[in-house]
């Protein structure tokens, strides 16, 4: 929203410092200018101004858009005079930094102060009722908008959309899409995405086909829930379609676009298979490579244990080593590393480099230091050669902030002679530079 905007308008006297200061802070909040911001700040607190509301307001918002949430909180609670901009620009700067409950708060403190929300606010905290799902506090906020009269405003129209698909009511959500007089393409997006989120993929893409038959101009985030659609109705000859209109519109290079079709494919070669047995053809082990890589890739543990499980009972077929890396990447992925530790300590076949790997990439990913420091023990022994187990125990306990122990490996490092990790860069993370693999 606009904040900037709405202080200048609410404004009885606008000198040039005035003016100059809120163009700044807003200027620095669209640019996510952190820095430039907080130079800024100081200046309004050398010249005096810190106390003035509609420069808090807008300081609020500067904070909150850079994810400084803990900032925006200072500056707000500092204030003396509180007006609804300066209310909705603290809920606003919760909700977008996915601090639901707390904007739910600021909410109730706002109403119990006497400040009743307007349209602009309605719309800020529906996201949180949203996430979490708060049907009844959604419905609460939806009847406040009909009491004002601003339950005709495509803003607030679009958000209650979005919530009401969020928490599986359709039937509400496309009442209030057919009963819109004015609709943008937000409209539109919020409601293929209900469908999408629902399980609906089917009025997802007739929705979709309606957009190009009325000739509304889609973006990449519809291409994306219609995708996404596809996928759970393997719908092959849709999803062909969807990605020669992806070519023709020049939506190829969109990260969002293209991981949407990875996952289409991955849930597609699934489908394949299933195909594939339902006509009596049978599978080999680089079917079952294949089918894991898709169940991995996708996030399917169940379906990945169902279908290693099969390849051995139904198919006689011996799990290579791939297959078990396969499997503990998958289980390493979904933050089962106890079970997948014990998977490979029950596993046939000697494990490799790459099996002992994808865990201890795991856990780095969720954090877990103490089965981190035994599995690179055990990668080490598979391949005393590598750099690998050093160069992540290295990231994981500097992400860990376990320092003494990260100078220890460093140092023997250097007793081994194993100075040169290629592949590595640095970023800082509490004022230290733990190594980071490229």
């Amino acid at each position: 929203m606009d904040y900037s905007r709405k202080l200048f308008d609410a404004l009885p006297e606008r000198d040039v410092f005035i003016w100059n200061t809120l163009i700044r802070v807003r200027s620095c909040a669209v640019q996510l200018a952190l820095r430039e911001g907080k130079e800024v700040h100081c200046n309004i607190i050398k010249n005096g101004f810190n106390l003035d509301v509609f420069i808090q307001s807008s300081l609020v918002s500067m904070y909150a858009q850079s994810g400084e949430t803990s900032n925006s909180e200072i500056v707000f609670n500092e204030m003396v005079v509180k007006t609804i901009v300066s209310w909705t620009a603290m809920i606003a700067g919760y909700v977008q930094n996915g601090f639901y409950r707390e904007g739910l708060i600021v909410l109730q403190d706002m109403v119990a102060s006497g400040s009743q929300p307007n349209v602009v606010t309605l719309v800020s905290i529906l996201p949180a009722c949203a996430s979490l799902e708060l049907l009844d506090i959604g419905k609460l906020i939806h009847c406040q908008g009909v009491k004002v009269g601003v339950d005709s405003d495509v803003a607030l129209m679009n958000a209650l959309i979005a919530f009401y698909g969020k928490c599986q009511n359709l039937e509400t959500a496309r009442s209030l899409f057919d009963g819109m007089t004015v609709r943008n393409l937000v409209s539109w997006n919020a409601m293929v995405a209900a469908y999408e989120q629902n399980n609906a993929g089917m009025d997802a893409i007739k929705l979709f086909c309606r957009m190009q038959t009325d000739n509304v101009e889609y973006d990449y985030i519809t291409i994306v829930s219609v995708i996404s659609a596809c996928a759970s109705l393997g719908a092959l000859n849709t999803g062909r379609w969807l990605h020669e209109l992806i070519r023709s519109k020049g939506f190829g290079t969109n990260v969002s676009i293209a991981n949407a079709l990875i996952v289409m494919g991955l849930c597609n070669a699934l489908m394949l298979f299933s195909m594939m047995k339902e006509q009596g053809i049978k599978p080999n082990s680089f079917t079952f490579t294949a089918v894991l890589t898709a169940c991995r890739h996708s996030g399917l543990v169940d379906e990945g244990r169902k279908h290693f499980e099969s390849m051995i009972k139904d198919y006689s077929i011996v799990p290579c080593v791939e297959h078990y890396a396969c499997m503990v990447d998958l289980l390493g992925r979904a933050g089962c590393l106890l079970e997948a530790y014990k998977f490979i300590e029950r596993m046939p076949v000697e494990p490799d480099a790459g099996v002992w790997g994808a865990l201890l990439g795991a856990c780095r990913i969720h954090g877990n230091v103490e089965l981190a420091e035994l599995v690179a023990a055990h990668l080490s022994q598979s391949d005393p050669q590598t750099t690998t187990p050093y160069a992540l125990m290295l990231i994981v306990y500097a992400e860990a902030s376990r320092w003494e122990d990260e100078a220890k490996l460093r140092n023997l490092m250097r007793q081994k002679e194993l100075r040169k990790l290629p592949g590595l860069s640095f970023v800082e993370v509490n004022q230290r530079l733990p190594p980071m693999l490229a």
